[in-house]
């Protein structure tokens, strides 16, 4: 990321300060990561950002992905659309036609995928560690 992709962030985090910068750059990563994930050179949906969230978070975090996303400000799947919603109005992403926040409204559970998940995950891995 460059100079004045901080500069946008400090701009919109002056404007809306329920997250951290952080946040933001942990987006675009994700978006990044999403697109190779399902092999799109441009735009992916919502519900496809969303997964490459909850995969790169687990992959990154771990069992700190709920400590590090409430640090940030993220409670929901909402804050992630919140997020990308700046974004496009500060003209750093784009969106089309099929595109609406509501595909990050109540997306999953963030026990559910960062807590359980992780330990369902964890488990499947152990399972196949020898000893």
């Amino acid at each position: 990321m460059d100079e004045e992709f901080y500069s946008i962030i400090s701009s919109i985090c002056t404007q809306d300060s329920r997250y951290f910068p952080e946040a933001y750059g942990f987006v675009m990563e994700a978006l990044s990561f999403s697109q190779k994930r399902f092999r799109k050179s441009k735009h992916i949906s919502g519900e496809e950002l969303l997964t490459g969230i909850n995969t790169l978070l687990l992959k990154k975090f771990g069992p700190m992905t709920l400590p590090v996303l409430k640090h940030w400000g993220i409670k929901t799947t909402d804050d992630f659309g919140n997020i990308v919603y700046n974004l496009v109005e500060n003209k750093v992403l784009a969106k089309d036609a099929h595109d609406h926040y509501d595909s990050f409204k109540n997306a999953y559970d963030f026990d559910e995928v960062f807590i359980n998940g992780y330990r369902k995950q964890l488990a499947r891995r152990l399972k196949t560690m020898r000893f």
